[in-house]
């Protein structure tokens, strides 16, 4: 087993400013994570946005500024969502990834499309 990692694409949707960027892949993460440096190229305004306290993986507390709406994609697939302005590299977490029915098999580092669904996205509704 090792990191996987997928091209995503993320755009802000007020002002249409795009990237596209490899993310670690990692379904034990809840949220998008996304270096500071991609949130001012994508022109975030980190002086106006909320805060959301997170836990991290040492167990550590943090508060972190929280931006959206953000679109991410991923091949066709896509998904509007808030956003944690936090580490050194974007991170793909379990919501979006539920959002856009995305599947990860880390034992192959294989991440695609849910075959079960290959043409739309399926989201659980109960």
């Amino acid at each position: 087993m090792g990191l996987t990692y997928a091209p995503i694409k993320i755009e802000n949707l007020f002002n249409k400013r795009a990237v596209e960027v490899s993310a670690l892949v990692d379904s034990g993460s809840v949220f998008l994570t996304i270096p500071e440096h991609l949130a001012v190229q994508l022109g975030v305004d980190l002086t106006e946005v909320s805060t959301r306290e997170v836990v991290l993986a040492n167990a550590h507390r943090a508060l972190v500024p929280m931006v959206g709406p953000l679109r991410v994609q991923f091949g066709d697939r896509y998904c509007d969502l808030s956003v944690l302005v936090l580490g050194d590299e974007p991170l793909l977490g379990a919501v979006s990834m539920e959002m856009m029915d995305l599947i990860l098999h880390p034992a192959t580092q294989c991440f695609s499309v849910n075959p079960a669904s290959p043409y739309v996205p399926v989201a659980l509704a109960k």
